[in-house]
């Protein structure tokens, strides 16, 4: 968290609300995460929820002073920046996980985009644990895994649109 940063209390759940910020910061964490989105364009063009380029911009910036994000220009193209996880919000996938069972059971959810909850859910902390491993190669550079949760979780999402898409016909 920022040093100049004054806190309401220091309960560890407001202090982890405060450093999250608002529902913006936990679904960009989220698009990066599981979307694999790491450019500015495809979290704004791509964002289900459809978040204004201002409030991307403000909250982008917010995540990488509060440490959650990190980012570096992209040597591909002089005027892209790659955002990466960083340790701090890589093992917010079990707090995420958990929400995603909560939002499953209490929530009105699409199948489609609840199908990776269901899966994290189900797999439990091995899965987590597996995906925070591949999470640490993508964005930190760690050893790859042998196992790849996020081709998991993409596989059974584009299962299921296939499936919707075939029955829509």
């Amino acid at each position: 968290m920022p040093a100049h940063a004054t806190y309401r209390s220091g309960c560890p759940i407001n202090l982890t609300l405060e450093m999250l910020g608002d529902r913006w910061s936990l679904i960009l964490i989220r698009d990066v995460m599981f979307g694999n989105r790491r450019h500015y364009r495809e979290l704004l063009n791509l964002s289900e929820e459809g978040i204004a380029s201002n409030i991307l911009a403000d909250r982008l910036k917010r995540l990488v002073e509060t440490g959650l994000l990190s980012r570096c220009d992209d040597p591909t193209h002089k005027q892209k920046t790659i955002y990466s996880l960083t340790e701090p919000a890589i093992q917010l996938v079990p707090l995420l996980a958990h929400m995603g069972a909560w939002g499953r059971r209490h929530t009105p959810v699409s199948h489609e985009l609840s199908v990776r909850a269901e899966l994290l859910e189900k797999g439990g902390e091995p899965m987590w644990e597996a995906f925070m491993a591949e999470l640490r190669s993508i964005h930190l550079g760690a050893p790859a895994p042998r196992r790849s949760v996020f081709a998991e979780l993409q596989a059974a999402f584009d299962r299921t649109i296939r499936r919707r898409r075939a029955s829509s016909k």
